[in-house]
């Protein structure tokens, strides 16, 4: 159980899909978007993406205020009631175990394992090296961490059975030679005698990236790469802005890594582990509000990525990461992470086991999961769209119009 917002959570999902597809196992991968009601998965995914583009401070208190709570609001958790059918339905009666790399399909999972209606283990891998609260969901039988920062954290905040299994990458993130260093070069038409920083911002290409690539240009520390994901507009401004190397989605990552010599970062998900397994030095810089921060703290304490929090350290800390101590330092604890021999596919096969599914309680009517989505869509308007409003001066008593069309539109 994944969930295509951004390409993190699925990123994972593709990694895992693959080692357990290689121990033997037949591997069923849903989107949890798709399992919740009344099409609002897809109106979440975009009300977050919006958010994080027009409005990041706003995302940040939502951020902060789900991580005082520990839990989801009311509305969210009639939601998360809305998909337990077509949870179980798509897990079926022959499924071994259920493996989570989203947290709010392991709320749902964690719910059906409590109740007894889902018999079988429940595992979330958790995608970030930071843990909000919402990651640890009661009934989840283990919480697979990548090392032990996440894992300390995810036991602080009450998970059961975490285990530190190590990260999972695909398997082409691997580190390479001169040759191989010299040949991705001529690939992507890059210099062979610069400096290269690799610069991402996740698929969706969200953040003060353009700030970020004037600054380490002007540092002269490294020459910019750019990857803008799927935002064609921002690769589009970096071009007008002079750049030289900048590219939209890349499907080739392994090989632009290998070409490059650090990479800096402002969300600290999947990429950053994958630069890891190529034996890249990472750096978080103007990381973006809530996980970003959150995972650039997580991952400094680990020693895996320094978090460059000023732009007068750029140049020094940049220098020192490609040529320096510090380079070498981060190479060898990104690549010890996957030298340990422990694998989260290990403790998944470990806990699979079969077993048929309980019977299950009849699916919620159709009148509750529409009383579930208007619940929501008032929730939204008032816990998402409120900071908007704040950021751009917006009058907040139209926010409840705002829900009127969301639930017109989408026939809630």
């Amino acid at each position: 159980m994944s969930a295509s917002v951004g390409a993190g959570h699925d990123g994972a999902a593709d990694a895992l899909t693959a080692r357990l597809e290689a121990a033997g196992f037949l591997v069923d991968r849903h989107d949890f978007l798709d399992l919740l009601p009344a099409r609002l998965g897809r109106i979440l995914s975009g009300m977050y993406h919006r958010l994080l583009t027009v409005a990041p401070s706003g995302y940040q208190r939502i951020y902060a205020a789900t991580e005082r709570s520990g839990s989801p609001g009311p509305a969210v958790r009639a939601l998360f009631r809305g998909a337990e059918g077509r949870m179980l339905r798509a897990i079926g009666s022959q499924s071994q175990a259920v493996v989570s790399t989203y947290p709010g399909a392991s709320q749902v999972l964690g719910g059906l394992r409590r109740s007894g209606r889902l018999g079988i283990p429940a595992l979330t891998y958790l995608t970030d090296f930071s843990v909000h609260p919402l990651w640890v969901a009661p009934g989840i039988d283990a919480h697979l961490a990548a090392h032990p920062v996440p894992a300390a954290q995810a036991a602080a905040l009450g998970a059961a059975r975490v285990l530190v299994t190590g990260p999972v990458t695909g398997d082409r993130f691997t580190t390479a030679g001169e040759p191989e260093r010299r040949s991705a070069r001529d690939e992507f038409g890059l210099p062979h005698d610069a400096a290269l920083a690799l610069l991402v911002a996740g698929s969706w290409g969200v953040g003060p990236v353009r700030e970020s690539a004037a600054e380490i240009r002007d540092s002269a520390a490294a020459e910019p790469v750019l990857v803008c994901g799927r935002n064609t507009a921002l690769a589009e401004q970096l071009r007008a802005d002079g750049f030289r190397y900048v590219h939209e989605w890349v499907s080739d990552m392994p090989l632009l890594m290998r070409a490059c010599d650090v990479l800096v970062q402002n969300a600290g998900g999947l990429t950053s582990l994958e630069a890891f397994a190529t034996g890249l030095p990472v750096a978080s810089y103007r990381c973006i509000p809530g996980h970003g921060q959150t995972n650039a703290a997580a991952l400094d304490e680990a020693g895996l990525a320094i978090w460059i929090r000023e732009p007068q350290a750029l140049t020094r800390v940049l220098s020192d990461l490609v040529k320096g101590s510090l380079g070498e330092r981060q190479r060898a604890a990104g690549l010890a992470l996957f030298s340990s021999g422990a694998s989260p596919v290990t403790a998944i096969t470990a806990a699979a086991v079969p077993h048929p599914a309980p019977a299950r309680k009849p699916q919620l009517s159709h009148p509750r999961l529409r009383l579930a989505a208007a619940v929501l869509c008032a929730t939204v308007s008032l816990g998402i769209g409120a900071p908007l409003a704040h950021a751009y001066g917006a009058d907040p008593g139209r926010l409840s119009t705002a829900a009127h069309h969301l639930i017109e539109r989408y026939e809630l």
